[in-house]
This record gives C-alpha cells, sequence and structure tokens, in this order.
C-alpha cells in the first residue's frame, strides 16, 4: 500500500472527514513528513472509492462552497487493517535483527 492511500485511510478511521481534513490529519498522522496536495487527494480518493474502500458519507455548504466528506468502507477498515498487521511485522522483524547477538557481538550499540 502506498504511504498516501495508508494515510487517507488511516484519517478516515477516525471518522468521516472532508478533504481539506484528510490533508491536515495526513499531516499530524506523518509527523510532519507527508503533505498530501490536492490533486493527488482527489485522484487517490476517486480510485479508494472505485475500488470499494471508501464511500462518500454526505456534503455540506460551507461559505458557498461544497464540501464533500468522505468514510471508510467495511473493506477498506479490512485492507487497512492487513497493512498495519504487514507493518508491524516488519517493524518486528528489524527490531529484532537490531538487537540480534551477531550484531552486538560485531561492538554495535543496541537500539
Amino acid at each position: 500500500m502506498q504511504e498516501p492511500t495508508f494515510l487517507i485511510l488511516t484519517a478516515l478511521a477516525d471518522g468521516p472527514q472532508h478533504g481539506y481534513g484528510i490533508i491536515s490529519d495526513a499531516e499530524r498522522i506523518s509527523a510532519g513528513r507527508t503533505r498530501l496536495r490536492a490533486g493527488t487527494l482527489y485522484a487517490a480518493l476517486d480510485r479508494l472509492k472505485s475500488d470499494g474502500l471508501i464511500a462518500a458519507d454526505r456534503e455540506e455548504i460551507v461559505d458557498g462552497r461544497l464540501r464533500r466528506y468522505y468514510r471508510l468502507t467495511d473493506d477498506g477498515a479490512t485492507a487497512l487493517a492487513a497493512e498495519v498487521d504487514a507493518l508491524r511485522r516488519r517493524t518486528e522483524a528489524a527490531a529484532r535483527r537490531l538487537a540480534s547477538p551477531a550484531r552486538l557481538d560485531r561492538g554495535a550499540s543496541p537500539a
């Protein structure tokens, strides 16, 4: 799963959001490392919607502008949970290798 997809699905796991809310939340989730651009976001939202991972939730007019909200679907939650599990397994493997006796025997300091 690409990072923008992961960030969008993670943002929507907390509840429905509109585009700017997703952009802001993704930036917070990534600790400022990733800032989604509007073009990237809306292309990803269209793709995720066609893949059934998100759905339109509602629309409202705010200051004369249409604000469309999106929500995570059950399939989206399943895909996000699978990615979290895969990331956890890879992180645990890396941590084990960093702490391995063979690495420490070579004079490396533990992480």
